[in-house]
């Protein structure tokens, strides 16, 4: 029997059985400094269209948040408005990042109580919003570091984007890039908390470690770190988890832990079927990418055979390949977004592969060194 027909079995049996049926991501939360700033930036340079706007506008005196869309990728981009707001200290801290996780479900009441029973800490009980428009439903737990995850019902709503938002009207909005969704999230803890969280995701949540990477698998002659792949029971969500490992020098985790003074989201990976054209069209708006050398691609077709793909556009661009049991991706990762050197996104391009580059983690984590050292901070 394939890897592909247990999987499909597998998924079916998780689908009878899971407590926490997700439906995907329904959009990933910023908070930053300057919210119209982060949303302009993100329409300009990957291609967002603007969505909703919440503000003193709206009602809402306490924070300005601006969403953003591109098919299947939503990002809101909150900041406060004053202050004493806790939301400043967050950013204080952190710097600009990743908030909240938010996850689709038919029933956000049913999904905080299944988790909640189960050991999650609480960040938002049910809570009913309602408009015009109909009623959207949300909840939320407690994950790693001050990240959240919640739970968003939507499916008697019809407006924009939820109560409390009005549909922000513009001029500007630049073609997209062909950004889909996002296809996993990648988070950084601390030493020795790892297992920690993979047995959070797997008894709160019903996930799977559907993946393992050790330092054997990742590491170069400096630095070292672990993964585990957690898939909920459908694959529609996965997030790896990634921590510290020994070596020479400071792992990139360590700088990510070190300047964002905790846990947290370290990338978030967001799907193409073209990962030429956009990541053409990505650099051409001023996006940075990481690059491996040269070399890199003088023998990488030996090692994963055959590919659609131009080889010579693929080397112009920096863009890595790998192949699994299943088919091959290719993938690249931006440079951080920040000026601390935190947050970063990943742009991948699946062939049928279900794994994540572990081919490519060495020449990958070598260029991410190369930055580092760069920074200072190796």
């Amino acid at each position: 029997m394939s890897l592909q027909v247990k999987e499909a079995i597998g998924m079916q049996n998780a689908a009878n059985t899971d407590f926490l049926p997700l439906e995907g991501t329904d959009y990933v939360e910023f908070y930053v400094g300057n919210a119209k700033q982060a949303a302009h930036y993100y329409k300009t340079a990957f291609g967002f269209q603007s969505v909703a706007y919440s503000g003193p506008e709206t009602g809402n005196h306490a924070t300005a948040s601006y969403v953003v869309r591109q098919n299947k990728l939503t990002f809101v981009f909150t900041t406060p408005l004053r202050s004493t707001n806790p939301i400043a200290e967050h950013i204080f801290k952190h710097g600009d990042g990743v908030k909240a996780l938010s996850l689709r479900v038919q029933d956000a009441t049913d999904a905080w109580h299944q988790t909640t029973k189960r050991g999650a800490k609480s960040y938002l009980e049910p809570t009913h919003l309602k408009d015009e428009h109909g009623e959207v439903v949300m909840s939320g737990i407690h994950t790693y570091g001050d990240t959240v995850h919640l739970f968003i019902e939507r499916k008697n709503y019809k407006g924009a984007f939820m109560p409390g938002y009005v549909e922000w009207k513009t001029n500007y909005n630049p073609s997209e890039t062909g950004l889909l969704y996002v296809d996993h999230c990648v988070g950084n803890v601390g030493w020795n908390q790892m297992n920690k969280w993979v047995a959070f995701y797997e008894n709160v949540m019903g996930f799977k470690n559907i993946l393992t990477f050790d330092d054997n698998d990742i590491s170069t002659e400096y630095s070292a770190l672990m993964s585990k792949v957690m898939s909920n029971g459908n694959g529609f969500v996965k997030f790896p988890i990634n921590e510290p490992a020994e070596g020479k020098k400071k792992s990139q985790v360590e700088e990510y832990l070190e300047f964002y003074d905790g846990e947290g989201v370290q990338h978030v990976a967001l799907a193409t079927n073209n990962i030429i054209e956009t990541v053409t069209a990505l650099q051409n708006r001023g996006v940075e990418f990481l690059k491996v050398p040269a070399s890199y691609y003088e023998t990488v077709l030996e090692r994963v055979g055959h590919i659609q793909e131009d080889l010579a556009a693929l080397r112009e661009l920096g863009i890595l390949i790998d192949r699994d049991d299943e088919g091959y991706l290719l993938q690249i990762f931006t440079k951080p977004v920040e000026d601390r050197p935190t947050l970063f996104f990943e742009i991948i391009q699946r062939h049928g592969a279900k794994s994540f580059g572990k081919g490519n983690f060495k020449a990958l984590f070598e260029a991410i060194e190369r930055e580092q050292a760069l920074r200072g901070n190796l």
